[in-house]
C-alpha cells in the first residue's frame, strides 16, 4: 500500500481520483493548491503524486519543480484538460514521470498508478524552454512530445521515421530548442539532394585546393554544427560509402575534411528518413552497424491521417499564420478531416495558404477546398451541415466518426477506440456524451 497526493483546485476532480486510487487499496492524501500540497509533503512521506498543470497561484510545472528539489521526491504525474507540446515537454524534461490528459478513467488511473510505484523516482530533469512549434494533442502527437521532453537532455542519437510531410524537421528542432544543447548551433542537411560526390565535402568540408574547383576551405556541416545538433535528414538515401564514413564519425566523434587532418567535433545527431530502413538492411542498402547505431532512440512521427483530433487545429494555425483573417467554415472543417491527406502535414498547411490567398471573404468554405483530390467525391457530401458555429458542427461530425468506427469493429470499443487513435476511456466518456453508451464503463475523472 502506497500513500498518494491528490493536488487539484477542483472538488469534483479530486474526490474521483480520491476515490478510484483509495478503491485501489491505497492511501490518500488530497489538495486544493500548490502550498497546500507542500505542506502534506512536509509532515507525510508520500509515494506518488498527481498534480493538476493549471491551478491558481502556484501551478502544476512550479509545483513540480518545488517537490523535484527535495531529497527523496515522490513520482509525479501530471493531470491536464488542455495538454500542448510545450506543457508536456516540459513537464517530462523537468522530471514528471507521465503527462496525462484529462478525463481520465479508473482503468487508466490504476494502469498510471502501478507503473508509477513500479518505477519509484526518476531522475532529475532541468527547466525548460518554453515553445509551442508542435502542435497535437493525438495519442500518438503526445506520445512524440513526452519522449522529447525524456531525451532532449541527453546526447543519444535519435532516428525521426516518418512519412513524406509529417514534420520531422520541426521534431529535430524542438529536441535542440529543449535541449542542452540549445545555445548551440541547430544545422540541417538534406541527404536527398546533394550529389553523392559532393556529400563528403557537404558532411565533413574541405581545404583549399583539396579537389579541383575547392578555390577556398570549407567547414562541413560537422564542425558548423559543433557543440550543436546536426540533423541528417533523408539519411536512407545516402550511399554506402558515405554510410562508412558517418559510421565512424558517430563511434569516435571524428571527422577528416577532404585534404586535411582528423578534427575532433562534439555534435549531436539526429537523421531523420520516410524509408523503412529496416528493409534497405535486408536489401544491402543500408549498413546494419550504421542502422543500430542511429537507431538508439527510435521516434516515429503517424501520418495526418492517424491524427484526425489534429486536422482542425492545425488547419486554423495556418490560416492564422497567413494574417488574412480567414476562418474555417463547419463544412470546410468537415472536408479537411475527411481527406485522405497523402501529403500530411505539408499538404495542409500548403492547402490553407491557398485557401487564404484565393478565398474573397472571412469564411473558408468546403466549396473552396474543392481543388483536394478527394474533397468531391468525400462522403461529406451525404451529410446536412447547416449553419452553425464550429465547436458544434466538429462535435456532430465526432458522433458520426464514432458511430462508425464501432460498425467497422462490430461495436469492440477497445478496437474502435484504436481505429479513432483514442484512448479507450476517452471514447468511454465520449459514448456518454453523444448517449451512445449501452451501459456504464466505470466512472471518470476529468472535465
Amino acid at each position: 500500500m502506497a500513500t498518494i497526493l491528490i493536488v487539484d483546485d477542483d472538488a469534483v476532480i479530486r474526490d474521483a481520483l480520491a476515490e478510484a486510487i483509495r478503491d485501489l487499496g491505497h492511501e490518500v492524501r488530497v489538495a486544493a493548491s500548490g502550498s497546500s500540497a507542500l505542506k502534506v509533503l512536509e509532515t507525510e512521506q508520500v509515494h506518488a503524486a498527481f498534480l493538476d498543470l493549471r491551478m491558481p497561484g502556484m501551478d502544476g510545472l512550479e509545483l513540480l519543480r518545488r517537490i523535484r528539489s527535495r531529497e527523496q521526491p515522490p513520482v509525479v504525474t501530471i493531470l491536464t484538460a488542455h495538454a500542448t507540446a510545450a506543457n508536456t515537454i516540459e513537464a517530462m524534461r523537468m522530471g514528471a514521470f507521465d503527462h496525462v490528459t484529462k478525463p481520465i478513467g479508473r482503468t487508466d488511473i490504476a494502469q498510471v498508478v502501478a507503473r508509477m510505484l513500479a518505477v519509484g523516482d526518476p531522475s532529475v530533469l532541468s527547466a525548460a524552454a518554453t515553445t509551442d512549434k508542435l502542435i497535437g494533442s493525438s495519442e500518438g502527437m503526445r506520445a512524440v512530445q513526452k519522449t522529447i521532453g525524456l531525451l532532449a537532455d541527453s546526447d543519444a542519437t535519435v532516428l525521426v521515421m516518418g512519412e513524406t510531410g509529417t514534420g520531422k524537421e520541426l521534431v529535430a528542432r524542438a529536441i535542440h530548442e529543449f535541449g542542452k544543447r540549445k545555445s548551440g548551433p541547430f544545422v540541417a542537411v538534406n541527404c536527398a539532394s546533394i550529389p553523392s560526390e559532393l556529400m563528403e565535402s557537404e558532411l565533413f568540408g574541405h581545404l583549399r585546393g583539396a579537389f579541383t574547383g575547392a578555390v577556398a576551405e570549407r567547414l562541413g556541416a560537422f564542425r558548423q554544427a559543433d557543440h550543436g545538433t546536426l540533423l541528417l535528414d533523408e539519411i536512407g538515401d545516402m550511399d554506402l560509402a558515405m554510410q562508412a564514413k558517418i559510421l565512424r564519425a558517430l563511434q569516435e566523434r571524428v571527422i577528416t575534411p577532404i585534404g586535411g587532418k582528423p578534427v575532433d567535433v562534439d555534435v549531436r545527431v539526429i537523421a531523420a528518413t520516410h524509408r523503412d530502413l529496416k528493409e534497405r538492411v535486408q536489401a544491402g542498402s543500408f549498413r546494419e552497424d550504421l542502422f543500430y547505431r542511429l537507431h538508439v532512440v527510435p521516434i516515429r512521427l503517424p501520418p495526418l491521417r492517424e491524427r484526425i483530433a489534429d486536422i482542425v487545429p492545425l488547419a486554423e494555425h495556418f490560416l492564422a499564420l497567413t494574417d488574412r483573417g480567414k476562418a474555417l467554415s463547419a463544412d470546410a472543417a468537415a472536408t479537411l478531416i475527411r481527406h485522405h491527406w497523402p501529403g500530411n502535414v505539408r499538404e495542409l498547411k500548403n492547402a490553407m495558404e491557398r485557401a487564404a490567398v484565393l478565398v474573397r471573404g472571412n469564411q473558408v468554405t468546403s466549396a473552396d477546398l474543392g481543388f483536394l483530390e478527394d474533397a468531391r467525391s468525400a462522403a461529406v457530401s451525404s451529410v446536412d451541415w447547416p449553419e452553425e458555429d464550429l465547436p458544434s458542427a466538429v462535435a456532430r461530425l465526432e458522433e458520426m466518426l464514432i458511430r462508425r468506427a464501432l460498425e467497422r469493429c462490430s461495436g469492440n470499443r477497445s478496437e474502435a477506440a484504436k481505429t479513432l487513435n483514442i484512448n479507450r476511456q476517452l471514447l468511454y466518456t465520449k459514448l456518454k456524451r453523444y448517449g451512445l453508451a449501452e451501459n456504464d464503463e466505470g466512472a471518470d475523472a476529468g472535465h
